[in-house]
């Protein structure tokens, strides 16, 4: 289970998002870190079970830096405030569909596909969905799929994808700008010692949507 004290952390980061107050309490990171680190690999240990992808697959090759990059973005505090974790074979940078682990006080959550996918990925999903769309349809309505997550989330377009009919008869599933699924997770069981099954059971649920669109996109 996750440790209070990790969230504390968390919420403290948040507080003094700054290099000097980071550097004064690197400790407090540290112990955090592992604390989530520890959980993940109990997690993959799990979920290998159900995800062979996932054997061999390590706790470190999934989690994010905590260092935000701030290059690009209008964000410039340095540091993330919360931890994440994308499960799949290879790891985070691994492109294609996974798991996906999100801790924030008040903000937790778990979610799994594929988010902002690049162009030909995208087209590829979209592609195969307006060739067989009872495929896809019949993973998204699985009894439990449904019953976490209630259906797809994420942005749509306003209008058809270029290269589709705006009359095909699927048209809001290939609207879709990413194809995921998402739970937000209150923090009373993020402490608690469900945390982890309640995570599984999600993971479970979505394992068949996860590899439905590895294989469309040749991955």
């Amino acid at each position: 289970m996750i440790q209070r004290k990790t969230l504390e952390f968390l919420k403290k980061l948040s507080a003094n998002n700054s290099r000097e107050w980071f550097h004064a309490n690197r400790a407090l990171y540290d112990a955090a870190r592992a604390d989530v680190a520890e959980f993940v690999t109990l997690l993959l240990g799990e979920m290998s079970k159900f995800d062979h992808t996932l054997t061999g697959v390590e706790a470190e090759d999934c989690l994010f830096r905590i260092f935000r990059d701030t290059r690009f973005s209008r964000e410039k505090t340095p540091y993330k405030t919360n931890f994440g974790s994308f499960m799949k074979s290879g790891g985070r940078t691994t492109p294609g569909a996974g798991y996906y682990l999100h801790i924030e006080p008040g903000n937790s959550f778990v979610s799994g596909g594929i988010y902002m996918p690049p162009a030909p990925l995208l087209l590829a999903i979209r592609t195969a969905i307006a060739r067989d769309p009872a495929s896809f349809k019949k993973i998204i309505a699985a009894p439990a799929l449904v019953k976490l997550f209630g259906g797809l989330s994420g942005e749509t377009l306003l209008t058809a994808p270029k290269g589709f009919p705006r009359d095909h008869p699927e048209i809001e599933l290939l609207r879709y700008k990413h194809y995921m699924v998402f739970r937000e997770i209150p923090e009373k069981t993020v402490l608690s010692k469900e945390f982890a099954s309640a995570c599984i059971e999600a993971f479970m649920a979505m394992r068949k949507f996860n590899a439905y669109l590895n294989e469309v996109m040749g991955l």
